[in-house]
């Protein structure tokens, strides 16, 4: 596996993939122009000295990087939820990815982001090491999902959920991903999956998971979500009296026979 670090300093963002999904920017500099104070990027020896030292960590072991939901199935994959919250004034540790991650952008410092999606699947073969910080003045917050699992054939449809009329406005060998919207009042039909799966709510409002095992989990604010096991049926309702926006999304495992 190809290590790949470079130097640049990011304000409130993870990668150039999804500078433009955030609707943020990053300021590139060169490595003689990074003083203590804009060093939020680079090797581990390029931290060491500094008055308030920091370690890197994997992206698993960052603070704010928290695990929400952990998956590990009998054909070896690792997958996690991460619930991402860096408040106005404060900066991760330097972390580093190494899987595949499809992002979910409920809001940066500047407000609601309302599910954004965007994906990035090159750290399992370069590894990216970086800090990030929200200048604010909200909350920095997204819901990630991240796989340590062996992709599985992109194009093999036969694995699609049921329910789900709309095409995925994500799907690569690890993810799938759907962002909808459901009017007041309004509901999805029955749901699907033969991948675990979540919901995500993604904006105000309120959302109910009727499971089909009689439990109803009900979504109260953007951030929620809900953990759905490959083969569990459900159905979407919005109980509000504003459109509500929703990011559905899959961990494509290798499947038992």
């Amino acid at each position: 596996m190809k290590n790949f670090i470079k130097t640049s300093v990011f304000t409130a963002v993870i990668s150039a993939a999804w500078l433009s999904a955030a609707g943020l920017h990053a300021q590139t500099l060169t490595p003689e122009a990074l003083t203590p104070e804009t060093l939020t990027e680079g090797a581990p020896a390029d931290f060491a000295g500094l008055m308030d030292p920091v370690r890197v960590v994997p992206i698993v072991q960052e603070p704010r990087h928290r695990t929400v939901h952990r998956l590990q199935t009998d054909t070896g994959a690792d997958v996690r939820l991460l619930d991402v919250q860096i408040n106005p004034g404060d900066m991760t540790l330097p972390h580093t990815h190494d899987a595949a991650i499809l992002y979910t952008f409920i809001s940066n410092g500047e407000g609601p982001l309302n599910g954004r999606l965007s994906s990035v699947t090159r750290y399992v073969d370069e590894q990216y090491t970086h800090r990030v910080s929200n200048p604010g003045p909200g909350l920095f917050r997204i819901i990630a999902l991240t796989s340590y699992a062996e992709p599985v054939s992109e194009d093999d449809a036969s694995t699609l959920p049921t329910g789900l009329a709309q095409a995925p406005d994500i799907s690569n060998g690890w993810f799938r991903a759907w962002r909808l919207t459901l009017a007041p009042g309004a509901s999805t039909g029955i749901v699907q999956h033969q991948h675990p799966a979540f919901v995500v709510q993604a904006s105000a409002g309120e959302v109910q998971v009727l499971r089909s095992d009689g439990i109803t989990e009900a979504l109260q604010m953007a951030g929620h979500w809900s953990a759905l096991t490959r083969g569990q049926q459900y159905t979407l309702v919005n109980r509000s009296e504003q459109v509500i926006a929703i990011v559905i999304k899959e961990a494509r495992v290798s499947l038992p026979d």
